[in-house]
């Protein structure tokens, strides 16, 4: 579980990332989640965006995919998801 602090520190880092994912009308399957833990090994820190044309709210979205994927969810702002997990072999990011 993440603490205020680190959650604005991730969300800063966050600030200059563009979406590398987009959650569209199929939703969260399980190819997405393979993919987005994939990503989140070899970054840490991604966004994701949902589309107009996905069924599910953007909150909903956000907490399947943070659950499926073991990521720690730091923010949703608007139709953007903001998903963090260490990394085993690449950490890179020093959290506070």
């Amino acid at each position: 579980m993440l603490t205020g602090k680190q959650k604005r520190f991730l969300r800063a880092e966050a600030h200059h990332l563009n979406p590398i994912f987009q959650v569209g009308k199929a939703g969260v399957n399980d190819h997405l989640i393979r993919h987005i833990q994939e990503a989140l090994e070899a970054r840490e820190l991604i966004k994701v965006s949902v589309l107009n044309s996905c069924a599910l709210d953007q909150r909903e979205v956000a907490q399947q995919l943070s659950e499926r994927a073991g990521a720690e969810l730091v923010q949703v702002i608007g139709k953007t998801i903001v998903l963090y997990k260490e990394s085993k072999e690449h950490k890179t990011i020093e959290l506070p």
